[in-house]
């Protein structure tokens, strides 16, 4: 009845758990003693987020180990079929931090629109002598509403971004090779909704025509999915943003697109190298950051908890 929440778990998670008879440990141990520390508790159920890797050695080392758990989407840290082959049970949280990660798509597209990104880091050095000169510099913002978002891959955080971007009156266009049509519901504060078909179409149609690009696919097994040949066929003067998967846009490609003002700016939640992201991502004044905080919201990390809780009672067939 032991649960080892390596990378954290909410509290909503932990009481829930509790209440059942679980022993909830939110230790954090080192990938290199993992596999010791769950022997030596034996621990039943493992819970990662995107810090911990769960790999073949720690499931054929770990014989108590009867359910591995993703806080979040993507399972690319979990050898998730070789587990399943060996009987244990692979959750994760697919739809509990839709809303977060959507909305941290729209905080790095304001503010790559009116260059918050750069004006946050220069007005505490100058903006005391060198006000008027930032004010002109940034007078070339433009607006969201009327501009065509492409969102690549509509699974549910791509529905979700489709959702707030026809709310702020965008056009949204949509691509993803296992979605055909997508039908959003866009709901307003007095219970009124419209209901808004989105037919998806190719890839190269949705860079070519798209104001804003937001991604939303699994890590790549094989090359970039955005790289010099896609930033071609944009649109001069496009953004876009990734919050999904570092590695799925060539960062040095990107890079370049954005020194020839082919790109306006971008915004990246994900990284090639994290934990450890490129100084010329890191410093250039074109790229809105943040380190990896897409589902980082305390709403989103309580939905999470909770799912994760009643995924573990439910296999383990405790109430």
């Amino acid at each position: 009845m032991k649960v080892l929440a390596n990378d954290g778990l909410d509290q909503s998670g932990i009481d829930s758990l509790t209440e059942k008879g679980f022993e909830v440990i939110t230790k954090k141990v080192s990938q290199d003693s993992l596999a010791d520390y769950i022997n030596e508790h034996k621990i039943r159920t493992l819970l990662v987020r995107s810090a911990t890797q769960v790999r073949k050695d720690i499931i054929d080392h770990c014989p108590s180990l009867e359910i591995i758990g993703r806080g979040g989407v993507g399972m690319d840290n979990i050898d998730v079929d070789y587990a399943r082959e060996k009987g244990i049970h692979v959750i994760n949280t697919p739809s509990a931090s839709s809303e977060s990660v959507a909305e941290l798509v729209f905080a790095h597209l304001f503010s790559g629109a009116r260059f918050l990104q750069d004006s946050n880091r220069k007005m505490p050095l100058v903006g005391d002598v060198e006000f008027a000169k930032l004010k002109k510099s940034y007078a070339a913002g433009i607006e969201l509403r009327g501009k065509t978002i492409g969102i690549i891959g509509m699974g549910r955080i791509g529905q979700e971004v489709a959702r707030i971007a026809l709310g702020l009156g965008m056009r949204v266009v949509a691509a993803d090779n296992n979605v055909g049509r997508a039908s959003i519901k866009v709901k307003f504060y007095n219970n009124q909704f419209i209901n808004v078909d989105i037919e998806t179409e190719p890839l190269q149609q949705v860079l070519k025509h798209s104001d804003f690009i937001t991604l939303h696919v699994p890590a790549q097994k094989e090359g970039y999915m955005i790289g010099e040949p896609e930033f071609e066929i944009m649109k001069d003067g496009v953004a876009i943003i990734n919050c999904s998967r570092g590695g799925v846009i060539d960062e040095s490609a990107l890079i370049k697109a954005l020194d020839s003002e082919k790109v306006r700016f971008a915004g990246l939640d994900v990284f090639i190298n994290e934990p450890t992201p490129s100084k010329e991502v890191l410093n250039h004044s074109k790229i809105s950051l943040t380190p990896h905080t897409g589902a980082s919201t305390l709403e989103a990390q309580d939905r999470i908890g909770l799912s994760l809780a009643e995924q573990i009672s439910s296999i383990l067939q405790i109430h």
